[in-house]
């Protein structure tokens, strides 16, 4: 009997010294990779709150043709007669992921208070271990549970929200979508101001260049104490040549008088008449050229600010016309933001994927400690010895 008892106390003194002997043998393995996986698994499996994922795709619109369709999803949403704002698609998803939209989000309802809800597990939930409660720390801790991106195999927007109940992470993608649809909308209401506020400026550029010419012209006749020069010269030229026709027919019929009866008494009367119709003719075509003062040289500053008038009234027409198509196409040029997919309320949580993360902490620890394992070979077999 007592034979027996000895036999059993020898062996599980054999089993507790093979037991240390395995341990001290694998200690290095047990605490950089067995150690974390426990951990991980302990974390993941009892501790982990479970995380709610709520999704929505959206595309910015506006109204044209489509040039090219396709098959794609983007391209079957837009074949209603409009075409992708890709550029307003960046902007949007930009916004979602800056410090104004979580700004706004804060001032809509009270995000802080969502990510910091006690039934969320010490190491998740805001703020984290070791970490402040400043905004630029709730910012990145933001960033981490809201995307926002282009799917690229459909063209559309995605804004993804994690949250520790379904309906935070409702409440916060639906709230996102209303700011980025207010966001489109000052948008519009930016380019269109702009648009208008350009043309306007060019009416108002023509105005004032309109107002120059006129007042320039009204200056220069009342200066030169004219009203227009080319036809006043005009007026003065068929003048001049009805004096002319009727000095060369007075001509005609002294010399025909003085050919048939030179002495007779009246072409004495008529030759004072051809001098005093010479006289005339040089008096009229003097105010016309000749002179500093005539009308030829008043002519060609008048058709300067004549036409300097003209030009601005013509540019003043073609302004208000732009103004009133700059209005029109503001209205036409406007984006939409589009729900492809509304928020969904999702029923069960998809995070954490427990199985994957434990799995993924074991192959991580696995794979370091093979690492230090061969560092550690390596270095014995180059170790001098003694």
């Amino acid at each position: 009997m007592n034979v027996s008892v000895d036999h059993e106390s020898l062996l599980r003194v054999a089993r507790s010294r093979r037991a240390s002997t395995s341990i001290v043998k694998y200690r290095w393995f047990l605490l950089f990779v067995g150690l974390p996986t426990l951990v991980a698994a302990v974390y993941y499996g009892l501790i982990a709150s479970p995380v709610y994922v709520s999704q929505s795709t959206f595309v910015i619109k506006s109204p044209g043709e489509k040039a090219t369709p396709s098959l794609s999803l983007a391209n079957l949403v837009q074949a209603t007669g409009l075409t992708s704002g890709q550029e307003q698609t960046k902007e949007v998803l930009q916004y979602v992921r800056s410090r104004n939209a979580l700004k706004d989000l804060q001032d809509r309802m009270n995000v802080r208070a969502v990510y910091s809800e006690r039934r969320a597990d010490f190491l998740s939930r805001f703020p984290r271990l070791f970490s402040d409660d400043s905004f630029e720390t709730f910012y990145h801790y933001y960033g981490s549970h809201v995307g926002a991106d282009v799917d690229t195999d459909s063209g559309l927007a995605v804004v993804q929200v994690e949250a520790f109940t379904p309906k935070d992470a409702y409440r916060i993608n639906s709230a996102l979508l209303d700011l980025s649809e207010g966001l489109v909308n000052r948008l519009n209401a930016r380019a269109e101001e702009r648009a208008i506020a350009e043309a306007q400026r060019r009416v108002d550029q023509a105005e004032q260049r309109v107002r120059n010419a006129r007042v320039a012209l009204s200056a220069y006749r009342n200066e030169q104490d004219i009203i227009d020069p080319t036809k006043q010269a005009v007026g003065l030229l068929d003048l001049s040549n009805k004096m002319i026709a009727d000095r060369a027919a007075l001509d005609a019929q002294v010399r025909l008088m003085m050919r048939v009866t030179p002495n007779h008494p009246g072409i004495q009367a008529l030759r004072t008449r051809l001098a005093a119709l010479d006289r005339i003719i040089d008096n009229q075509n003097a105010k016309i050229v000749g002179t500093p003062t005539g009308l030829a040289s008043k002519v060609g500053n008048y058709d300067k600010l004549a036409v300097e008038q003209e030009f601005a009234t013509q540019m003043l027409t073609a302004a208000n016309a732009n103004l009133e198509t700059a209005r029109t196409e503001a209205q036409k040029q406007q984006y939409y933001l589009e729900r492809v997919v509304q928020p969904n309320l999702p029923d069960d949580p998809v995070l954490p994927n427990r199985l994957k993360r434990i799995f993924i902490v074991f192959a991580a620890s696995l794979c370091l400690y093979f690492i230090g394992w061969m560092v550690a070979v390596g270095i014995l077999e180059h170790a001098p010895e003694d």
